[in-house]
Formats: structure tokens, sequence, C-alpha cells
């Protein structure tokens, strides 16, 4: 990734930030973004969830933005309703700071295409 697109980068992450702030009251970080994905894909709306569903949930968020790179694959539904999915392709060997940089485009492009 270059200057250019890590710059571009934060300017879109900036935007959804703010936006996702003025909707819930104060500025998400990646985690809480991941918490509302999860929450999206489930697609049961908001509840209670423990701290072990919290956690499934962002898993949830992860290998949902993921498989818009071919590195997971949807491998259907518990009992319960709850996603689950198979790693499908080798995932590269990336820096915390390369991890988060993916993280955040795949988040922005699935709040642009959703």
């Amino acid at each position: 990734m270059d200057l250019k697109s890590i710059e571009e980068l934060k300017d879109e992450w900036t935007f959804l930030t703010k936006r996702l702030e003025a909707q819930f009251g104060e500025e998400p970080d990646l985690q809480a973004i991941l918490f509302l994905i999860g929450v999206q894909e489930l697609g049961k709306g908001p509840s209670n969830f423990s701290k072990d569903q919290k956690q499934d949930l962002m898993h949830i968020a992860t290998c949902r933005l993921l498989s818009t790179y071919g590195y997971y694959e949807l491998d259907g539904l518990d009992d319960d309703g709850w996603p689950h999915w198979r790693r499908v392709g080798k995932l590269p060997v990336l820096t915390l700071k390369e991890q988060d940089l993916v993280l955040k485009r795949a988040v922005l492009d699935y709040f642009r295409d959703n």
C-alpha cells in the first residue's frame, strides 16, 4: 500500500468513524466496529451478549470481512442461527499494523457495499 493509499484510507476511516459517532454517541474503534458488523451479520438485532458471544461476534465479522478477499467461506448456520466460517485461503503473514490496515480497508468496503 503506497503513502497516498494509506492517507486515503485514513481519511475514509475518519469519515466512517465520525458518521458512526453521530449515530451512536461516541467514536468507535476498530474492535467496536467489528462488534457492530458481527451483530449485523448475526441478524438478530441488538441483545445483551455475554463476553464470549461478543468475542464470537467479532470473529464472525473478521471472517465475513476476510471472505471478500477469498480467505473464508460461510460454512452454514448452527442450530441457534449463528454463522460459522471455514478458512479456504492461506492468510498472509502480516505485521499488526498491516493487519490493522487490511481490516480497516475491508470494513470500509463492507460499509460502502452494505
